[in-house]
């Protein structure tokens, strides 16, 4: 028997067999930021969750997981992701470093054999580059590069979302040249599926998405009062060439997860347009 084997399981659980796309909802940014807007409370989170059944995948925390257990138990379920790390860059309460910033440290929240046996599909790990102590670049790589290791020994998908440890101070830092760099890195130390974040037009991205054999998926970042420009932002991405997304707030912050899930699903998965796929938002 091939450790390989429960890759391609584990990962077809993410990446539908049918398209090769993927719908993954984001819902552990507690571990970094504290409680977010949508998920502060444990009603919230059970409101929220109760209305993921239509993701392809959802990422949790590790201390989320007997919370939401349910949400990955039987047929026709959300493949299971783990935040695996913590971080501290761009925080706004409480960041480190002096004068408010620094350049980041990262922490790993799991070993690998715990979550080989709790059932998880795949890990999510960030890879910072481009501090100005290249030791910390260093030690991302080395860091990474023994997660993906010991992920394939036991058969778990990675997605690594690679990042500038210069945004908010380089005017370059979401450049397609430097995003695609990141990426292609991320892809040759073994991820699996690229996180990367949008660059800010179609043709960055494509540029980005072109240079990484790995199947990248788009961020989502800050939103979710909006779910028509949530789903302009998704098939924007389809045309670049990604396979999918990965959005958090855009989802658990909507009024209806449930329907912005459905509609996405219509964009990445059935090449729907926007305006077919808004129609889903009112069911």
């Amino acid at each position: 028997m091939d450790s390989r084997t429960g890759k391609a399981i584990r990962l077809g659980r993410i990446l539908r067999p049918e398209t090769g796309r993927a719908v993954v909802v984001a819902a552990s940014h507690g571990v970094m930021s504290g409680p977010p807007s949508g998920l502060k409370t444990r009603s919230e989170i059970d409101t929220v969750f109760a209305q993921l059944r239509g993701a392809d995948g959802v990422m949790v925390s590790p201390g989320m997981i007997p919370l939401v257990e349910n949400t990955f138990i039987g047929r026709d379920r959300p493949g299971f992701v783990l935040h695996l790390d913590w971080k501290n860059h761009a925080r706004s309460i409480y960041t480190p470093g002096k004068d408010g910033r620094s350049e980041g440290v990262l922490a790993q929240l799991a070993e690998i054999s715990e979550v080989a046996a709790s059932g998880i599909d795949a890990v999510m790990t960030y890879m910072y580059l481009g501090q100005k102590d290249t030791a910390l670049e260093q030690a991302e790589i080395v860091r990474n590069t023994r997660i993906v290791r010991e992920c394939e020994r036991h058969g778990i998908a990675v997605i690594i979302e690679p990042r500038s440890a210069l945004e908010g101070v380089d005017p370059d830092a979401l450049s397609a040249k430097v995003m695609s760099m990141y990426c292609r890195i991320a892809a040759d130390i073994g991820a699996d599926l690229v996180k990367a974040l949008w660059p800010g037009s179609v043709e960055d991205f494509a540029a980005v998405t072109s240079t990484c054999y790995t199947p990248v998926l788009l961020a989502g970042g800050a939103g979710g009062e909006d779910p028509r420009s949530t789903l302009q932002l998704a098939a924007d991405a389809m045309q670049a060439g990604a396979k999918g997304v990965m959005f958090g707030r855009r989802i658990f912050r909507a009024q209806q997860p449930a329907s912005v899930l459905r509609a996405l699903n219509a964009v990445v998965h059935e090449n729907q347009s926007v305006e077919q796929a808004s129609r889903l938002l009112e069911q």
